[in-house]
C-alpha cells in the first residue's frame, strides 16, 4: 500500500466523528485485517471510555473532520439565539430529523436541535424522548465549542446556556 496521500489529521488532534462527536486521535497504527494491512486512526472519546479505529483512507468519506472554525462556533451560537422551528410533524418524524441532525457531525445542525428543543424553566414539560436528544445534541455542541476554545466543558456549557437564556421567550 502507498502512502501517497498525507493524511491532514494527526495524532493528539481532536476530531469529530459524525456518530459520537469530539474525540482525539491517539495514535495512526497498522492492522492486518483479512490478508490486507490497513493503516488506522485510533481515536479516543474519553468522556464515553471508547475506542475507535477508523481506516485513514475512510475518515474522510465517512465524515470525520477537524473541528469547527471560530467562524462556525461564531455561527452556532447565532442559531442558537434564533427562534425555535418546531414543524408540526408527529413527533417521532421530528425525532428522527432531530437525531439524523445530532449524528451528521454539522455543528450548525446540532445548534438547531438544542435551539429547537430547548425549553425555559416556564415551559410546558419535555417528553423522556424530547430530553434524551435534547442532552445528545447539547452535549455534542458543549463538547465541541469547549475543544475549540481550548476551554473547559463546563465553561463551555455556561456559555452556551447564557446564549439559551438570552433568547426571546417563546409565545405560548
Amino acid at each position: 500500500m502507498t502512502k501517497s496521500k498525507k493524511s491532514e489529521f494527526r495524532p493528539n488532534d481532536y476530531v469529530v466523528y459524525p456518530a459520537h462527536g469530539v474525540g482525539q486521535i491517539i495514535s495512526i497504527e497498522e492492522q492486518e485485517i483479512a490478508g490486507i494491512t490497513l493503516e488506522l486512526f485510533v481515536i479516543s472519546f474519553e468522556k464515553d471510555k471508547m475506542t475507535l479505529r477508523v481506516p485513514t483512507h475512510k475518515a474522510t468519506e465517512i465524515g470525520m473532520r477537524s473541528l469547527s472554525s471560530p467562524d462556525v462556533v461564531n455561527q452556532a451560537m447565532k442559531t442558537l439565539k434564533g427562534k425555535a422551528k418546531v414543524k408540526r410533524a408527529m413527533w417521532s418524524r421530528r425525532a428522527q430529523e432531530y437525531e439524523q441532525k445530532i449524528n451528521s457531525g454539522d455543528l450548525i445542525a446540532i445548534a438547531e436541535v438544542v435551539r429547537d428543543l430547548h425549553r425555559a424553566d416556564d415551559q410546558r414539560e419535555q417528553s423522556y424522548s424530547e430530553r434524551q436528544l435534547y442532552e445528545a445534541a447539547l452535549e455534542r455542541l458543549t463538547r465541541e465549542v469547549a475543544a475549540t476554545s481550548g476551554g473547559d466543558e463546563l465553561s463551555a456549557a455556561k456559555q452556551v446556556n447564557e446564549v439559551l437564556m438570552s433568547r426571546a421567550p417563546a409565545a405560548a
